[in-house]
C-alpha cells in the first residue's frame, strides 16, 4: 500500500490545518532537539532511532488530536477518519524526517501516528478505507519488489498514485 491518493487529495484540502500541525512539529524539534529546521545542517540532525521517532511523532499526533477535539467542525469535516489520520501522520512524518534527515525514519513517524490515532479513536477510516494509511516500513517496504524499494529509490507510493 501507499499514500499517494490520500495525500494527493488531502494536502490541498486541509492546507492550513496540516501547516499548523507541521509547524508545531518544527517548533518541537527546534525546542527539544535544537534542530534548525529553517536551514538544516548536518550537525543539527538527530539520530534516527526508534525512540526519537516515537517521541516526535507522538508529540505531534497528540497535539493534532487535541486540536481536532477542540474544533469539532474540523473533526467532522475531515470525514471518516482517513483524512484526519493522514493529516496527523503527514505532520508527524515530516517532523521526524526533518529532524533526522532520514526518509525511512519519517515513514516510521507516519506509522507511529497511525497507530496512535487508531488506538485513540478506534479507527483510521470507514468501510475498510483505512488500509492505505497503514503504510509503515513494516508494510510498505515488504509488499512487492517494485514497491518494496526504500523511499529514496522509488517510494512506497509507486505505482499506486491514483490520478
Amino acid at each position: 500500500g501507499g499514500v499517494g491518493f490520500t495525500q494527493y487529495a488531502t494536502a490541498a484540502y486541509t492546507d492550513n490545518i496540516l501547516d499548523d500541525y507541521t509547524y508545531y512539529g518544527m517548533d518541537y524539534i527546534k525546542d527539544k532537539y535544537k534542530v534548525n529546521w529553517a536551514s538544516p545542517a548536518e550537525k543539527d540532525r538527530i539520530k534516527p532511532t526508534q525512540d526519537n521517532c516515537n517521541d516526535i511523532a507522538s508529540e505531534v499526533t497528540m497535539y493534532g488530536m487535541e486540536q481536532y477535539e477542540g474544533f469539532p467542525t474540523a473533526l467532522e469535516d475531515h470525514f471518516g477518519g482517513s483524512q484526519r489520520a493522514s493529516v496527523l501522520a503527514a505532520a508527524s512524518g515530516i517532523s521526524v524526517a526533518i529532524a533526522t534527515g532520514n526518509s525511512n525514519a519519517g515513514l516510521n513517524g507516519w506509522y507511529m501516528s497511525m497507530l496512535m490515532h487508531k488506538e485513540g479513536w478506534s479507527r483510521l477510516g470507514f468501510f475498510g478505507y483505512d488500509l492505505q494509511d497503514q503504510c509503515g516500513s513494516t508494510n510498505s517496504l515488504s509488499v512487492r519488489p517494485d514497491e518494496g524499494a526504500v523511499g529514496e529509490l522509488r517510494g512506497p507510493n509507486y505505482p499506486n498514485y491514483a490520478m
